[in-house]
């Protein structure tokens, strides 16, 4: 299993601006880390829903997660 951050972003005039970021360990693909992400960031703010603070939300994998 690999470990995500994944990055909620704010646009502002077509800039993106990263508000927060979310580590999530050993999902088992980047598709359920970023559904966790998404839970895990709208509770950490109090929202029912992240798109209430963010605009977008990008995955990549962390460092020290395997490759494959």
């Amino acid at each position: 299993m690999a470990n995500y951050r994944i990055h909620f972003a704010k646009e502002i005039l077509g800039v993106p601006f990263t508000i927060g970021s979310v580590e999530i360990a050993r999902a088992r693909d980047p598709i359920r880390a970023l559904r966790a992400a998404e839970i895990r960031f709208a509770r950490q703010h109090g929202l029912l829903d992240w798109r209430e603070r963010a605009d977008t939300a990008d995955i990549a994998a962390s460092e020290g997660s395997p490759q494959g």
